[in-house]
């Protein structure tokens, strides 16, 4: 019987009875301190069969020590909040270029995301930016994060976020499309294949891998991502600059 503290045990030689206050090693073995009402304690051997409980012999052992529980981590590795209420929703917001992206950031920063009130919405093309930010009316309090995929000098993304304001942070990945930013191995390939300039990048994609159509292609994208380690570091980086902006 494992023996915990403050369990009553009797020594079976001498009639000592007390409770378990703490053990000992020594060449000799282990010995656990028995303390009795007076406050007074001895040390007994830990023998087998050399107590009583109820009259009963027993053979104390040592109880395991208490498993240090880890945190429970989120899928973007924070710390999850156990019994999340939902709260009332930011006036701040992050906008993603589409439908994917916005999965994307959900299926790794839901949480987080639920936890600080921020909304993730998509923007149906970074085109859109320029009316969606003068409808929206970015201020203190009110700022909007904004991420872009193929985010890399002279492109036309670089170009289409520049000078947007102080309440307004773009981020972004070199990546030509969301999907790319999800680690190869993750979806079971060496490297995601290269698709000439003027094809739809998605249809060539699938076509290249043999996963048939851009919807099974974004199943088979979706599905393999499990965690914040299924994606390329460049994504992180930028999702994760774009909750601190918004929720300072």
């Amino acid at each position: 019987m494992a023996a915990d503290r403050d369990l009553v045990v009797e020594d079976a030689a001498t009639g000592y009875c007390g409770a378990v206050v703490g053990f000992e090693r020594t060449y000799d073995g282990d010995f656990v301190r028995l303390e009795d009402g007076r406050g007074r304690t001895r040390l007994f051997a830990m023998r087998e069969s050399a107590f009583l409980i109820d009259g009963k012999p027993v053979t104390l052992t040592r109880p395991a020590p208490a498993a240090s529980r880890a945190p429970a981590r989120s899928a973007s590795g924070s710390t999850k909040v156990e019994g999340l209420r939902a709260r009332t929703a930011r006036a701040s917001r992050i906008w993603v270029e589409g439908v994917h992206d916005a999965a994307l950031v959900e299926r790794v920063w839901g949480h987080d995301l639920r936890v600080e009130g921020v909304v993730v919405e998509h923007l149906e093309g970074l085109d859109n930016l320029g009316a969606r930010l003068a409808e929206f009316e970015p201020g203190p309090g009110r700022k909007v994060g904004v991420l872009v995929d193929h985010l890399v000098h002279g492109s036309k993304e670089s170009q289409l976020t520049r000078g947007l304001g102080e309440f307004v942070l773009v981020t972004g990945h070199p990546f030509i499309d969301v999907w790319e930013a999800v680690r190869p191995s993750a979806v079971g390939i060496e490297a995601w294949p290269k698709i000439p300039r003027g094809q739809d990048w998605k249809t060539g994609m699938c076509r290249e891998l043999g996963w048939g159509t851009p919807q099974d292609g974004w199943r088979k994208v979706y599905g393999s991502v499990q965690n914040f380690r299924d994606l390329e570091a460049p994504l992180i980086g930028a999702v994760e600059q774009l909750v601190d902006f918004v929720t300072a």
